[in-house]
């Protein structure tokens, strides 16, 4: 049965298993109507706008 020659250091075993646990940047596109950066498939948080169309009312609300 094969069996290791030396320890590995615990230096060695953590740089091997630290690429497994990064995260992934999310999706970053660019609006079409205003430029600002939204996440892909999903309407502008700025603007309101998705695909051409508006469908989310965005702006300045009165709280009176």
């Amino acid at each position: 049965m094969a069996v290791p020659k030396r320890r590995v250091s615990k230096t060695r075993r953590d740089k091997r298993r630290s690429s497994h646990w990064k995260l992934s940047l999310p999706g970053l596109t660019k609006c079409e109507n205003c430029g600002a950066a939204r996440l892909s498939h999903r309407a502008c948080k700025s603007c309101g706008y998705y695909d051409g169309k508006q469908v989310i009312k965005v702006g300045e609300e009165n709280n009176d």
